[in-house]
Formats: structure tokens, C-alpha cells, sequence
């Protein structure tokens, strides 16, 4: 694969989020597949990881913090990664550039409103956070607007003012979160303006995204991850399939078309029901979601003799627990296919669980979030006497 010269951001000394952006591009790659075979290299050989042709403003969701320098002058960007100080940031290289821009353009308007950014010191103060999501087939861009006081003077003139600028905007949040947390959103919303969610597609599925819903950030390889999931998947038509950690359901609902049925299980219950309204979206019959404990839902499942063929798993960063993974080899599915963002929990994981049986099949990493040290690995796995 070819990729341009490389870019150098202005901010990468500051910020630290780019943690890889000293390397070229092939360089990172070469780093992130050592790593890789570093750690899982034992369970199997490692294919070659998929990078991207345009390893640049991939992130579809972008957020900026918003504070006062001591002139007094307000600055939005994002939080220096080894202390809670704004790096001020007008555009990243990876971040999508209309989303980029349109938080200039409200740091920009704020004093004409009189408005002020929020002091974390003080707990004074109006705007915390700006929240913008874009759907990247869609074309359609939600603003969320967080405040630190759920006063918002003005509000209609300034949503007005916006538009004007960004008429590109489809849907204007109002988030208040007056709460002394490092969280971003807070429990109460209020839609100023459209519906209050966009919509995506994902490899022939609609997705309706509200400002809490989990999302893949860069849509583009969240195709190739998902695509690469469900090949490993091996789905039949007679195929009972667990969608675990499902989020808004996702995975599961693009597998619908290929198997019997589809059970997406999550502990969240804002995202179990996006989950259940993307399937109406989609009209899909054969699927249903339920806001529980994955191994638990197993292990009863189990029980009232149902059994699952094929367990899609896609736990966050600290790995699946211990009690889902006891729960998982009890069920015993016949393919397993774990989809990873920490390498390093998922080969604990995987030591559980070829040691309880399962044999590492195929070993694929995907590079989601270029110039960064993060790497997504997906793993097939079937039960030993299953494999052949």
C-alpha cells in the first residue's frame, strides 16, 4: 500500500495524542504488527495488519474542551494527555475538518453572546465541552453544545447564528452536566434544533446515533474490522448467533441477513435501546437485545437448553471478565470471534481460553486509529474438537 509523505502536526510536542507521529506511516504499521506478534504470536501465525490509504482526519467524532487562557481569552482544544490543562487546537490531523471547523466558529461567536467558557477551578462559567458527530455516508452533523449551568441565555439567537455560518448542521444539542466530574456529557439534554440524532450506514445497515451512543470513530476501518469479523464469523443460515458487548448493535444487525437469529446482549441501557430502534430502522425480524450480563444471559440460556452456534464478543478495553469468560467456555459456542482494541487484555483472555479448549484460528490486525500506539485485533477461535 502507498501512502503520501507524511504530516507533522504543530501540536504533537503539547498534546500527546498522537503517540506515533515520529514514524512514517509504514513505519507505525511495522511497529503496531510487532507488537502484535509480540504478544499473540504464540496462539498463531499474525496476518498482515490492514492500514488505511488515508491515515488522516479519520475521526468522525470530535470533542473540544473549552477554557480561559489568564488574558482572558477563550481557547478550545483538547486535554494535554498527562494532565487536565487545554493544549488549544484549531485543527488536528485527525480529526474530520468540518467538525474541526465548526468548533472555531463557536469559540468564535461566544463573546458576541457574552457568553464564557467554563472554569474547572471555579465551577463558574457557561460552555465545557462542544460534542460534534458527522456521519460520514450521510453527510448529516450533530453539535452538542455541553454546558457547565443549565442556563443558556439567548439560546434561540445563537443556534440561529450557527446555522448561518454551518447550514450544514442537520441536529443542535443542549447538554447540561453541572456535575465536578471529568465525564463530558451530563444526564439532562435538551434538542435545540433537528432531531436530536443523525443517521450513519454501515455496510448496508441505517444507524441512529444520539450524543450518547457508542460509535466506531473512523468509519472507514470500522467497514474492514466489521467485514473481517463476520468472515471469521463463518455464518451459516441455521446459525444462532451472541452479539456480546453488543453497544447499539451493530454487528449483530449487519449479521441478521446471514443467520437465523441474533441475540445482542449489553449492560448499557441507553445503548440497548438505540440498539432495539436500529432494528425497526432496518426492518430486521430476526433479532432481539436485552440490557444484561452476557455470561449470565449465556449460562441461563443454556440452562432452558437454548444454545448458541457462534459468540461475536467486542469487550472494551480492559478485556472480557473473568466471569463472562467462565460463563462463555460453560455455553460452549462452537466459533468464537473476539474483536479486540487492547491486545494486551485480549491475549490474557485468550490464554483462558485455549487452555479451556479453544483453538486460536486466525489472527488479523486492523489499524483503526493511525499515529496512535492503539491497535484493533480480530481473533477466530473454535473448540478444539471442533477445528478438524
Amino acid at each position: 500500500m502507498e501512502h503520501k509523505a507524511q504530516k507533522l502536526c504543530p501540536h504533537r510536542k503539547k498534546c500527546g495524542g498522537c503517540q506515533l507521529q515520529n514514524l512514517s506511516y509504514e513505519e507505525q504499521l511495522h511497529h503496531k504488527m510487532a507488537k502484535v506478534i509480540k504478544l499473540l504470536g504464540t496462539f498463531h501465525r499474525v496476518s498482515e495488519i490492514i492500514g488505511m490509504e488515508h491515515p488522516y482526519h479519520y475521526r468522525n467524532k470530535v470533542q473540544a474542551a473549552f477554557g480561559t487562557t489568564r488574558g482572558g481569552k477563550i481557547i478550545s482544544g483538547i486535554f494535554q494527555s498527562s494532565s487536565h490543562r487545554i493544549v488549544a487546537v484549531d485543527e488536528c490531523l485527525l480529526e474530520d475538518k468540518k467538525a474541526d471547523e465548526i468548533i472555531v466558529s463557536i469559540r468564535k461567536l461566544l463573546p458576541s453572546f457574552k457568553l464564557t467558557a467554563y472554569n474547572e477551578d471555579t465551577h463558574r462559567g457557561f460552555l465545557r465541552h462542544v460534542l460534534v458527530k458527522r456521519g460520514f455516508k450521510s453527510g448529516e452533523v450533530m453539535v452538542v453544545l455541553v454546558g457547565g449551568t443549565n442556563v443558556f441565555p439567548r439560546k434561540k439567537d445563537f443556534v440561529k447564528a450557527l446555522l448561518k455560518l454551518h447550514p450544514e448542521i442537520t441536529t443542535i444539542v443542549f447538554n447540561i452536566n453541572t456535575k465536578k466530574t471529568s465525564l463530558v456529557l451530563g444526564e439532562r439534554q435538551e434538542v435545540l434544533y433537528g432531531s436530536g440524532k443523525i443517521m450513519e450506514e454501515l455496510l448496508g445497515c441505517r444507524f441512529r446515533i444520539s450524543p450518547k451512543s457508542f460509535y466506531q470513530i473512523n468509519p472507514i476501518q470500522t467497514e474492514v474490522l466489521y467485514s473481517k469479523a463476520l468472515e471469521f464469523a463463518d455464518l451459516k443460515g441455521s446459525d444462532k448467533l451472541l452479539d456480546a458487548y453488543c453497544g447499539i448493535g451493530t454487528i449483530g444487525l449487519i449479521a441478521a441477513s446471514k443467520v437465523k437469529s441474533v441475540v445482542g446482549v449489553e449492560l448499557n441501557k441507553d445503548a440497548v435501546r438505540d440498539a432495539r430502534e436500529n432494528m425497526k430502522l432496518n426492518s430486521i425480524k430476526n433479532a432481539e437485545f436485552h440490557c444484561a450480563d452476557a455470561g449470565e444471559f449465556m449460562l441461563e440460556k443454556k440452562a432452558a437448553g437454548e444454545n448458541f452456534d457462534v459468540v461475536i464478543m467486542d469487550p472494551p478495553r480492559a478485556g472480557a471478565s473473568k466471569q463472562f469468560l467462565s460463563c462463555l467456555v460453560k455455553a460452549s459456542p462452537e466459533r468464537v470471534v473476539y474483536v479486540s482494541c487492547n491486545p494486551e487484555t485480549q491475549k490474557r483472555d485468550l490464554f483462558y481460553l485455549t487452555k479451556a479448549g479453544y483453538k486460536v484460528k486466525k489472527i488479523q490486525p486492523v489499524d483503526m486509529f493511525p499515529h496512535t500506539a492503539h491497535c484493533e485485533v480480530v481473533v477466530s477461535l473454535t473448540q478444539n474438537f471442533a477445528s478438524g
